[in-house]
Protein backbone atom coordinates (compact mmCIF):
# COMPACT_ATOMS: atom_id res chain seq x y z
CA UNK A 1 0.00 0.00 0.00
CA UNK A 2 1.38 3.41 -0.95
CA UNK A 3 1.44 5.56 2.19
CA UNK A 4 3.20 8.64 3.48
CA UNK A 5 3.99 10.12 6.84
CA UNK A 6 2.64 13.66 6.93
CA UNK A 7 4.03 16.05 9.54
CA UNK A 8 1.30 18.42 10.75
CA UNK A 9 3.27 21.25 12.33
CA UNK A 10 1.70 23.80 14.60
CA UNK A 11 1.97 27.39 13.45
CA UNK A 12 3.49 29.29 16.36
CA UNK A 13 0.81 31.70 17.54
CA UNK A 14 1.09 35.50 17.80
CA UNK A 15 0.87 35.27 21.62
CA UNK A 16 4.00 33.12 22.01
CA UNK A 17 5.45 34.13 25.37
CA UNK A 18 7.41 32.74 28.30
CA UNK A 19 4.98 32.28 31.17
CA UNK A 20 6.76 29.39 32.89
CA UNK A 21 3.46 27.54 33.14
CA UNK A 22 4.68 23.94 32.83
CA UNK A 23 6.04 22.34 36.01
CA UNK A 24 8.63 19.70 35.16
CA UNK A 25 9.58 21.47 31.93
CA UNK A 26 12.98 22.86 32.90
CA UNK A 27 13.37 25.22 29.96
CA UNK A 28 9.94 26.70 30.55
CA UNK A 29 10.77 27.35 34.20
CA UNK A 30 14.23 28.73 33.46
CA UNK A 31 13.02 31.29 30.92
CA UNK A 32 9.90 32.45 32.76
CA UNK A 33 9.26 36.18 32.23
CA UNK A 34 11.88 36.51 29.49
CA UNK A 35 10.90 38.64 26.50
CA UNK A 36 9.77 36.45 23.61
CA UNK A 37 9.91 37.08 19.85
CA UNK A 38 6.68 35.76 18.31
CA UNK A 39 7.53 36.75 14.73
CA UNK A 40 10.91 35.06 14.90
CA UNK A 41 9.38 31.97 16.53
CA UNK A 42 6.78 31.55 13.80
CA UNK A 43 9.31 32.06 11.02
CA UNK A 44 11.64 29.51 12.63
CA UNK A 45 8.80 26.99 12.64
CA UNK A 46 7.93 27.71 9.03
CA UNK A 47 11.59 27.36 8.01
CA UNK A 48 11.62 23.88 9.55
CA UNK A 49 8.49 22.94 7.61
CA UNK A 50 10.00 24.27 4.39
CA UNK A 51 13.22 22.32 4.88
CA UNK A 52 11.31 19.04 5.10
CA UNK A 53 9.04 20.02 2.22
CA UNK A 54 12.10 20.73 0.07
CA UNK A 55 13.43 17.26 0.91
CA UNK A 56 10.28 15.80 -0.66
CA UNK A 57 8.39 14.99 2.53
CA UNK A 58 4.68 15.64 3.01
CA UNK A 59 4.22 18.66 5.25
CA UNK A 60 1.06 20.27 6.61
CA UNK A 61 0.14 23.00 9.07
CA UNK A 62 -2.26 23.34 11.99
CA UNK A 63 -3.44 26.83 12.95
CA UNK A 64 -2.93 28.53 16.32
CA UNK A 65 -5.85 28.44 18.72
CA UNK A 66 -8.01 31.53 19.32
CA UNK A 67 -6.45 33.62 22.07
CA UNK A 68 -7.03 34.98 24.63
CA UNK A 69 -9.29 32.28 26.05
CA UNK A 70 -11.91 34.69 27.40
CA UNK A 71 -14.26 31.96 28.57
CA UNK A 72 -11.51 30.67 30.87
CA UNK A 73 -11.06 34.12 32.39
CA UNK A 74 -14.79 34.46 32.99
CA UNK A 75 -15.01 30.98 34.51
CA UNK A 76 -12.24 32.07 36.89
CA UNK A 77 -14.48 34.80 38.33
CA UNK A 78 -13.42 37.82 36.29
CA UNK A 79 -16.17 40.00 34.83
CA UNK A 80 -16.74 42.86 32.41
CA UNK A 81 -16.28 43.47 28.72
CA UNK A 82 -13.56 41.63 26.85
CA UNK A 83 -11.17 44.57 27.27
CA UNK A 84 -12.08 44.90 30.95
CA UNK A 85 -11.37 41.20 31.46
CA UNK A 86 -7.86 41.67 30.10
CA UNK A 87 -7.18 44.77 32.20
CA UNK A 88 -8.58 43.20 35.36
CA UNK A 89 -6.63 39.98 34.90
CA UNK A 90 -3.40 41.90 34.30
CA UNK A 91 -3.84 43.73 37.60
CA UNK A 92 -5.14 40.94 39.83
CA UNK A 93 -4.36 37.56 38.22
CA UNK A 94 -1.48 37.81 35.72
CA UNK A 95 -1.00 34.06 36.06
CA UNK A 96 -4.49 33.45 34.66
CA UNK A 97 -3.88 35.97 31.88
CA UNK A 98 -0.74 34.11 30.84
CA UNK A 99 -2.73 30.86 30.72
CA UNK A 100 -5.48 32.51 28.67
CA UNK A 101 -2.88 33.76 26.19
CA UNK A 102 -0.86 30.52 26.06
CA UNK A 103 0.28 29.50 22.59
CA UNK A 104 1.34 26.01 23.71
CA UNK A 105 -0.93 24.44 21.07
CA UNK A 106 2.00 25.05 18.70
CA UNK A 107 3.47 21.80 20.11
CA UNK A 108 1.20 19.55 18.10
CA UNK A 109 2.93 16.38 19.27
CA UNK A 110 0.46 16.85 22.14
CA UNK A 111 -2.53 17.49 19.89
CA UNK A 112 -3.70 13.90 19.57
CA UNK A 113 -2.84 10.22 19.34
CA UNK A 114 -3.12 8.91 15.79
CA UNK A 115 -3.48 5.36 14.48
CA UNK A 116 -3.27 4.89 10.69
CA UNK A 117 -5.77 2.88 8.71
CA UNK A 118 -3.41 -0.06 8.16
CA UNK A 119 -3.36 -0.67 11.94
CA UNK A 120 -7.06 -0.31 12.78
CA UNK A 121 -9.81 -2.92 12.53
CA UNK A 122 -12.17 -0.72 10.50
CA UNK A 123 -9.51 0.52 8.06
CA UNK A 124 -9.91 4.19 8.97
CA UNK A 125 -7.47 6.68 10.48
CA UNK A 126 -8.32 7.13 14.16
CA UNK A 127 -7.47 10.34 16.05
CA UNK A 128 -8.07 11.03 19.75
CA UNK A 129 -7.38 14.63 20.81
CA UNK A 130 -5.43 14.82 24.06
CA UNK A 131 -7.22 16.13 27.14
CA UNK A 132 -3.92 17.51 28.59
CA UNK A 133 -5.43 17.74 32.05
CA UNK A 134 -2.05 17.54 33.79
CA UNK A 135 -1.45 21.27 33.22
CA UNK A 136 -4.16 23.91 33.44
CA UNK A 137 -3.07 26.08 30.50
CA UNK A 138 -2.82 23.12 28.15
CA UNK A 139 -6.14 21.64 29.25
CA UNK A 140 -7.72 24.69 27.58
CA UNK A 141 -6.63 23.33 24.17
CA UNK A 142 -8.70 20.16 23.93
CA UNK A 143 -11.93 21.67 22.60
CA UNK A 144 -10.29 23.78 19.88
CA UNK A 145 -7.95 20.96 18.88
CA UNK A 146 -10.96 18.71 18.39
CA UNK A 147 -12.68 21.32 16.22
CA UNK A 148 -9.59 21.81 14.06
CA UNK A 149 -8.99 18.09 13.58
CA UNK A 150 -12.65 17.47 12.75
CA UNK A 151 -12.47 20.20 10.14
CA UNK A 152 -9.37 18.79 8.44
CA UNK A 153 -10.26 15.10 8.86
CA UNK A 154 -13.97 15.53 8.17
CA UNK A 155 -14.41 12.68 5.69
CA UNK A 156 -15.93 10.01 7.91
CA UNK A 157 -15.31 7.29 5.31
CA UNK A 158 -11.57 7.70 5.92
CA UNK A 159 -11.24 9.30 9.35
CA UNK A 160 -12.74 9.23 12.82
CA UNK A 161 -11.95 11.96 15.35
CA UNK A 162 -13.06 11.06 18.86
CA UNK A 163 -13.84 13.37 21.74
CA UNK A 164 -10.93 13.79 24.16
CA UNK A 165 -10.92 11.29 27.01
CA UNK A 166 -12.96 12.37 30.07
CA UNK A 167 -11.25 14.94 32.28
CA UNK A 168 -10.43 12.49 35.05
CA UNK A 169 -7.09 11.84 36.73
CA UNK A 170 -7.37 8.17 35.75
CA UNK A 171 -7.37 9.12 32.05
CA UNK A 172 -4.73 11.87 31.85
CA UNK A 173 -3.59 11.92 28.21
CA UNK A 174 -0.76 13.90 26.61
CA UNK A 175 -1.17 12.76 23.01
CA UNK A 176 1.45 11.56 20.54
CA UNK A 177 4.35 12.83 22.66
CA UNK A 178 3.99 9.51 24.49
CA UNK A 179 3.14 7.38 21.46
CA UNK A 180 5.42 5.90 18.80
CA UNK A 181 4.51 3.78 15.81
CA UNK A 182 7.09 1.25 14.62
CA UNK A 183 6.68 -0.58 11.30
CA UNK A 184 8.54 -2.16 8.39
CA UNK A 185 7.37 0.72 6.23
CA UNK A 186 4.62 3.33 6.54
CA UNK A 187 2.13 1.41 4.41
CA UNK A 188 2.41 -1.84 6.35
CA UNK A 189 0.74 -2.64 9.68
CA UNK A 190 2.84 -1.57 12.64
CA UNK A 191 3.27 -1.82 16.39
CA UNK A 192 1.96 1.12 18.39
CA UNK A 193 4.08 1.82 21.44
CA UNK A 194 2.21 3.61 24.24
CA UNK A 195 4.49 5.02 26.95
CA UNK A 196 2.90 5.94 30.27
CA UNK A 197 4.29 7.65 33.33
CA UNK A 198 2.01 6.23 36.01
CA UNK A 199 -0.46 3.45 36.67
CA UNK A 200 -3.35 4.98 38.60
CA UNK A 201 -4.55 1.55 39.76
CA UNK A 202 -1.20 0.26 41.07
CA UNK A 203 0.14 2.41 43.87
CA UNK A 204 3.19 0.16 44.20
CA UNK A 205 4.35 0.86 40.66
CA UNK A 206 7.53 2.93 40.19
CA UNK A 207 6.81 6.67 40.37
CA UNK A 208 8.77 9.93 40.16
CA UNK A 209 9.37 11.98 43.32
CA UNK A 210 10.14 15.47 42.02
CA UNK A 211 7.71 15.99 39.13
CA UNK A 212 4.33 14.48 38.34
CA UNK A 213 4.02 11.78 35.70
CA UNK A 214 1.52 13.15 33.20
CA UNK A 215 0.37 10.13 31.17
CA UNK A 216 -1.56 7.22 32.69
CA UNK A 217 -1.56 3.60 31.63
CA UNK A 218 -5.36 3.69 31.75
CA UNK A 219 -5.48 6.51 29.18
CA UNK A 220 -3.19 4.53 26.88
CA UNK A 221 -5.34 1.42 27.19
CA UNK A 222 -8.54 3.38 26.53
CA UNK A 223 -7.11 4.94 23.36
CA UNK A 224 -5.79 1.62 22.05
CA UNK A 225 -9.28 0.19 22.53
CA UNK A 226 -11.01 3.18 20.90
CA UNK A 227 -8.67 2.91 17.92
CA UNK A 228 -9.60 -0.75 17.41
CA UNK A 229 -5.99 -1.90 17.57
CA UNK A 230 -5.57 -5.68 17.69
CA UNK A 231 -3.79 -6.86 20.86
CA UNK A 232 -0.74 -7.84 18.82
CA UNK A 233 -0.38 -4.26 17.58
CA UNK A 234 -0.36 -2.48 20.94
CA UNK A 235 2.46 -2.36 23.45
CA UNK A 236 2.48 -0.54 26.81
CA UNK A 237 5.81 0.49 28.36
CA UNK A 238 6.39 2.62 31.45
CA UNK A 239 8.60 5.69 31.33
CA UNK A 240 11.54 5.73 33.74
CA UNK A 241 10.63 7.86 36.80
CA UNK A 242 14.26 8.92 37.06
CA UNK A 243 13.97 10.50 33.63
CA UNK A 244 10.76 12.32 34.58
CA UNK A 245 12.46 13.76 37.65
CA UNK A 246 15.30 14.94 35.39
CA UNK A 247 12.88 16.98 33.26
CA UNK A 248 11.71 14.37 30.73
CA UNK A 249 8.04 15.32 31.01
CA UNK A 250 7.11 13.48 27.79
CA UNK A 251 8.61 10.35 26.26
CA UNK A 252 9.56 12.24 23.08
CA UNK A 253 12.21 14.07 25.14
CA UNK A 254 14.06 10.79 25.68
CA UNK A 255 13.15 8.55 22.70
CA UNK A 256 12.21 8.85 19.04
CA UNK A 257 11.15 6.17 16.58
CA UNK A 258 10.57 5.98 12.85
CA UNK A 259 9.58 2.95 10.78
CA UNK A 260 11.94 0.15 11.94
CA UNK A 261 14.30 2.29 14.05
CA UNK A 262 14.03 3.33 17.71
CA UNK A 263 16.57 5.79 19.13
CA UNK A 264 16.46 6.06 22.93
CA UNK A 265 18.48 6.83 26.03
CA UNK A 266 19.36 3.88 28.27
CA UNK A 267 17.26 5.43 31.06
CA UNK A 268 14.14 5.98 28.92
CA UNK A 269 12.03 3.10 30.26
CA UNK A 270 11.38 1.14 33.44
CA UNK A 271 13.32 -2.15 33.36
CA UNK A 272 14.91 -1.00 30.13
CA UNK A 273 16.43 -4.31 29.08
CA UNK A 274 13.12 -6.15 29.41
CA UNK A 275 11.21 -3.28 27.78
CA UNK A 276 13.51 -3.21 24.76
CA UNK A 277 13.26 -6.98 24.45
CA UNK A 278 9.46 -6.66 24.24
CA UNK A 279 9.85 -4.08 21.49
CA UNK A 280 12.37 -6.24 19.61
CA UNK A 281 10.08 -9.24 19.83
CA UNK A 282 7.07 -7.25 18.64
CA UNK A 283 9.08 -5.74 15.78
CA UNK A 284 10.87 -8.93 14.78
CA UNK A 285 14.26 -7.73 16.04
CA UNK A 286 14.37 -4.39 14.26
CA UNK A 287 17.01 -1.77 15.03
CA UNK A 288 17.23 -0.14 18.43
CA UNK A 289 19.94 2.48 18.94
CA UNK A 290 20.62 3.02 22.63
CA UNK A 291 22.58 5.97 24.00
CA UNK A 292 24.47 5.34 27.24
CA UNK A 293 24.53 7.74 30.18
CA UNK A 294 28.31 7.74 29.86
CA UNK A 295 27.84 9.26 26.40
CA UNK A 296 25.06 11.69 27.28
CA UNK A 297 23.58 12.21 30.74
CA UNK A 298 19.89 12.73 31.36
CA UNK A 299 20.60 16.40 32.11
CA UNK A 300 22.41 16.76 28.79
CA UNK A 301 19.62 14.97 26.94
CA UNK A 302 17.15 17.48 28.38
CA UNK A 303 19.29 20.56 27.72
CA UNK A 304 20.10 19.61 24.11
CA UNK A 305 16.82 17.85 23.22
CA UNK A 306 18.74 15.35 21.12
CA UNK A 307 15.92 12.81 21.39
CA UNK A 308 13.35 15.45 20.46
CA UNK A 309 14.86 15.51 17.00
CA UNK A 310 12.66 14.48 14.10
CA UNK A 311 13.59 11.13 12.60
CA UNK A 312 12.23 10.87 9.06
CA UNK A 313 12.60 8.58 6.07
CA UNK A 314 13.74 10.36 2.94
CA UNK A 315 11.56 9.61 -0.12
CA UNK A 316 14.37 8.33 -2.31
CA UNK A 317 15.36 5.74 0.27
CA UNK A 318 12.33 4.61 2.19
CA UNK A 319 9.09 5.14 0.31
CA UNK A 320 6.62 2.46 -0.62
CA UNK A 321 7.20 0.80 -3.94
CA UNK A 322 11.02 0.75 -3.76
CA UNK A 323 12.83 -2.52 -4.31
CA UNK A 324 14.25 -4.46 -1.37
CA UNK A 325 17.78 -3.72 -2.61
CA UNK A 326 17.31 -0.05 -1.80
CA UNK A 327 18.51 0.78 1.71
CA UNK A 328 16.35 3.12 3.77
CA UNK A 329 17.79 6.59 4.10
CA UNK A 330 16.81 8.33 7.32
CA UNK A 331 17.47 11.90 8.37
CA UNK A 332 17.85 13.10 11.96
CA UNK A 333 16.65 16.70 12.15
CA UNK A 334 18.21 18.05 15.35
CA UNK A 335 17.89 21.34 17.20
CA UNK A 336 20.91 23.56 16.66
CA UNK A 337 21.80 23.12 20.34
CA UNK A 338 23.00 19.60 19.45
CA UNK A 339 25.47 20.93 16.90
CA UNK A 340 27.32 23.07 19.44
CA UNK A 341 27.21 20.59 22.34
CA UNK A 342 30.35 18.40 22.07
CA UNK A 343 28.90 15.27 23.68
CA UNK A 344 25.58 15.44 21.81
CA UNK A 345 27.47 15.95 18.57
CA UNK A 346 29.71 12.96 19.39
CA UNK A 347 26.62 10.77 19.87
CA UNK A 348 25.24 11.92 16.52
CA UNK A 349 28.56 11.21 14.79
CA UNK A 350 28.64 7.74 16.35
CA UNK A 351 25.11 7.00 15.10
CA UNK A 352 25.98 8.18 11.59
CA UNK A 353 29.11 6.00 11.52
CA UNK A 354 27.31 2.80 12.56
CA UNK A 355 25.43 0.46 10.20
CA UNK A 356 21.86 1.70 10.56
CA UNK A 357 19.43 3.62 8.33
CA UNK A 358 20.25 7.01 9.93
CA UNK A 359 22.86 8.41 7.58
CA UNK A 360 22.11 12.13 7.44
CA UNK A 361 21.76 14.91 9.99
CA UNK A 362 20.51 18.46 9.68
CA UNK A 363 20.49 21.10 12.39
CA UNK A 364 17.61 23.54 12.63
CA UNK A 365 17.23 26.73 14.65
CA UNK A 366 14.03 26.63 16.69
CA UNK A 367 15.46 28.49 19.68
CA UNK A 368 12.27 30.42 20.44
CA UNK A 369 10.42 27.12 20.89
CA UNK A 370 13.35 25.49 22.69
CA UNK A 371 13.37 28.25 25.33
CA UNK A 372 9.85 27.14 26.25
CA UNK A 373 10.74 23.46 26.25
CA UNK A 374 9.73 22.34 22.76
CA UNK A 375 12.15 21.01 20.14
CA UNK A 376 11.64 19.99 16.49
CA UNK A 377 9.61 16.87 17.31
CA UNK A 378 7.32 18.76 19.72
CA UNK A 379 6.25 21.00 16.86
CA UNK A 380 4.76 18.23 14.74
CA UNK A 381 1.99 15.61 14.78
CA UNK A 382 2.78 12.59 12.63
CA UNK A 383 -0.10 11.20 10.55
CA UNK A 384 0.40 8.27 8.17
CA UNK A 385 -1.95 8.56 5.19
CA UNK A 386 -2.56 6.68 1.97
CA UNK A 387 -2.80 8.61 -1.31
CA UNK A 388 -6.60 8.38 -1.16
CA UNK A 389 -6.71 9.63 2.44
CA UNK A 390 -4.34 12.44 1.57
CA UNK A 391 -6.71 13.55 -1.18
CA UNK A 392 -9.61 13.62 1.30
CA UNK A 393 -8.09 16.17 3.67
CA UNK A 394 -10.10 19.36 3.96
CA UNK A 395 -8.65 22.83 3.78
CA UNK A 396 -5.52 24.42 2.40
CA UNK A 397 -3.22 22.82 4.96
CA UNK A 398 -0.69 20.87 2.86
CA UNK A 399 2.42 22.99 2.44
CA UNK A 400 3.23 24.28 -1.03
CA UNK A 401 5.59 26.97 -2.21
CA UNK A 402 2.63 29.35 -2.44
CA UNK A 403 1.25 28.52 1.01
CA UNK A 404 4.70 28.92 2.54
CA UNK A 405 5.05 32.34 0.94
CA UNK A 406 1.58 33.37 2.12
CA UNK A 407 2.23 32.25 5.69
CA UNK A 408 5.60 33.97 5.92
CA UNK A 409 4.03 37.19 4.63
CA UNK A 410 1.14 36.83 7.09
CA UNK A 411 3.49 36.34 10.04
CA UNK A 412 5.71 39.24 9.03
CA UNK A 413 2.75 41.63 8.82
CA UNK A 414 0.66 40.43 11.75
CA UNK A 415 3.06 39.36 14.51
CA UNK A 416 4.77 41.55 17.06
CA UNK A 417 8.54 41.48 17.13
CA UNK A 418 8.64 41.24 20.94
CA UNK A 419 6.22 40.25 23.66
CA UNK A 420 6.61 40.50 27.42
CA UNK A 421 4.27 39.33 30.15
CA UNK A 422 3.34 42.98 30.76
CA UNK A 423 2.27 43.29 27.11
CA UNK A 424 -0.45 40.69 27.69
CA UNK A 425 -2.37 43.32 29.63
CA UNK A 426 -2.71 45.53 26.54
CA UNK A 427 -6.26 45.14 25.13
CA UNK A 428 -4.88 46.10 21.71
CA UNK A 429 -3.00 42.80 21.62
CA UNK A 430 -6.31 40.95 21.74
CA UNK A 431 -7.58 42.92 18.74
CA UNK A 432 -4.35 42.30 16.81
CA UNK A 433 -4.56 38.56 17.41
CA UNK A 434 -8.20 38.34 16.39
CA UNK A 435 -7.45 40.25 13.16
CA UNK A 436 -4.50 37.97 12.41
CA UNK A 437 -6.42 34.74 12.99
CA UNK A 438 -9.36 35.94 10.89
CA UNK A 439 -6.99 36.47 7.98
CA UNK A 440 -5.44 33.04 8.56
CA UNK A 441 -8.88 31.42 8.30
CA UNK A 442 -9.10 32.81 4.78
CA UNK A 443 -5.70 31.36 3.91
CA UNK A 444 -6.28 27.85 5.28
CA UNK A 445 -9.98 27.51 4.33
CA UNK A 446 -10.89 25.49 7.40
CA UNK A 447 -14.41 26.86 7.87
Amino acid sequence: MNAFEVNFDGLVGPTHHYGGLAAGNLASQKNKQCVSHPRQAALEGLAKMKLLFDLGLKQAVLPPHPRPHLEFLRSSGLTGTDAELITQAAKTRPDLLSMAYSSAAMWTANAATVSPSMDTADGRVHLTPANLISTKHRSLEAEDTTKILRSIFRDTHSFVVYDPLPRHRLLADEGAANHTRLCKSYGKPGIELFVYGRDEEDHNAPAPHRYAARQTLQACERIASLHELPPARRLFIQQNPEAIDAGVFHNDVIAVGNENVLLCHELAFVEQRASLQKIRAAMDCEQIIEVRSSELSLAEAVSTYLFNSQLVTLPEGGGEGVTSSVVKQMLLLCPSECETHPRARAVIDRILAEPNPINQVRFIDVRQSMKNGGGPACLRLRVVLTELELSRLHGNVLLTEELYRQLCDWVTRQYREELSLADLGDPLLMEEVQTALTELEGILHLG
